[in-house]
């Protein structure tokens, strides 16, 4: 069997710089240490920081209750708001958020005070989103669909500015900027799509388009990790998502003669390698 793994598999710059931050402070910290939110969408990876001692918390309830701590703020960012609680409240606070998305929050801040209208391609559940809109002013929209898209009304003087999730489908983000733009607005495009990101979509579907199967690694509330498989998807009806080497049915692959892997940027890279390892001996 061919096997081809992917260059861009696995951590992508901002997701090491998170999770090494977590672990540092763990070699040195005298005092509890907490993440808001997970570190990273990698339910592997949280669950070996949480035996070491990491504790996560989700909401600013869970925040207001601490009286000492570090807090490391995750990859994602969070919004204004949650800096000046920490502060508040005396924590210790270490920030790890990928400096593709400060960059983003800065943008959101600087048009908002122009009183420009934000409108941010991306999911609007998904926390880098969440931070986002919490250094936004209150004309902010969140746009996914070709169908919010259509319906996107804004008053027609004032100028949109468009950012992006950093780890959005490049294509979609670009179909959604057309329907936006012939809507007649006067529009500051600005594609904050990751440069990994693009890079990864790009190597997934050109690899997908030359095997019979793909598998495509990463926890399952990986965003870009649910892009990756969309895009393998429609290249390679074939294609499985997994997060570890235990999710792999290797007998469904034993009539494939070509497969690919690639993995999301929150996959630590001894999984990939178990998964490539295991698939090429079995074969």
């Amino acid at each position: 069997m061919k096997v081809k793994l992917a260059r861009t598999a696995g951590f992508c710059f901002g997701v090491k710089r998170a999770v090494d931050k977590v672990y540092e402070q763990i070699e040195k910290a005298d005092m509890p240490i907490y993440t808001f939110g997970p570190i990273i969408h990698n339910e592997e990876v949280v669950k070996d920081l949480e035996a070491k001692g990491v504790k996560v918390i989700d909401t600013v309830d869970e925040l207001k209750s601490l009286n000492e701590g570090i807090v490391i703020i995750r990859s994602h960012g969070v919004s204004e708001e949650i800096y000046r609680i920490i502060d508040q409240l005396g924590l210790e606070c270490v920030d790890a958020t990928c400096p593709y998305v400060r960059k983003i929050h800065k943008i959101v801040r600087n048009e908002s005070e122009k009183g420009n209208v934000i409108v941010i391609i991306g999911n609007d559940k998904h926390p880098e989103v969440e931070g986002i809109k919490g250094w936004s002013g209150p004309e902010t929209y969140v746009i996914e669909s070709p169908e919010e898209a259509e319906k996107f009304d804004a008053a027609k003087e004032k100028k949109v500015c468009i950012v992006s999730q950093t780890t959005f489908n490049h294509n979609k983000f670009q179909d959604l900027v057309e329907i936006i733009s012939k809507k007649g607005y006067d529009i500051l495009v600005l594609n904050t799509i990751c440069n990994a990101t693009e890079e990864r979509q790009t190597e997934a579907k050109q690899i997908a388009g030359e095997v019979e199967a793909m598998i495509v690694i990463g926890g399952t509330n990986s965003s870009n990790t649910q892009k990756l498989f969309e895009i393998c998807k429609k290249e390679c009806e074939n294609t499985y998502y997994i997060q570890t080497l235990k999710d792999l049915d290797l007998e469904e692959l034993k009539s494939i003669s070509s497969v690919g892997i690639t993995a999301g940027a929150s996959t630590p890279n001894n999984i990939i390698e178990e998964v490539h390892t295991n698939v090429r001996n079995e074969f």
